[in-house]
């Protein structure tokens, strides 16, 4: 996280120095998400694992997502566009996606190691790919790739 934090700092005074207000406001709510985390976790200044810091940043990206469908179901396609351009700017630290295939590679192998057969064996091999997967997937992907095998 150190270099997450560095990382995260000196792109906040890059954004600050351009005046890029939508990376600006999406770095403060990222840092503050982070420090949020932290003190749940233990306290101001606990550090945070790799794995906690990526949670992190999938539910700010989450939380753009369901605004910008908020916004489209209620005709603001300004709003949706600057939430758009913060998830753009919070995916700079994320990991980069899985391909489809690799992804099906990856659900190929977990039905294999648990020897699941129905949809009854379906969280035993999410939970197995979310773990292959190390954080490159979305959850909801991963659950339409097992459930569309396990069919």
């Amino acid at each position: 996280m150190p270099d997450l934090t560095a990382q995260l700092q000196e792109d906040l005074k890059t954004a600050m120095k351009a005046k890029d207000t939508v990376a600006l406001n999406a770095l403060r709510a990222l840092k503050t998400a982070l420090t949020n985390a932290a003190i749940e976790k233990g306290g101001l200044g606990t550090p945070l694992d790799d794995n906690e810091t990526m949670a992190v940043i999938r539910k700010q990206v989450k939380q753009r997502q369901d605004s910008i469908a908020q916004f489209a179901a209620n005709n603001r396609p300004e709003l949706a566009a600057t939430e758009q351009a913060e998830i753009a700017v919070l995916e700079r630290y994320l990991p980069a996606a899985l391909s489809a295939d690799e992804l099906a590679a990856i659900v190929s192998d977990a039905i294999a190691e648990t020897g699941a057969t129905s949809k009854a064996d379906l969280g035993k091999v999410i939970k197995l790919v979310q773990a292959k997967a190390d954080g490159r997937a979305d959850g909801k992907a991963i659950s339409q790739a097992v459930m569309q095998r396990l069919s």
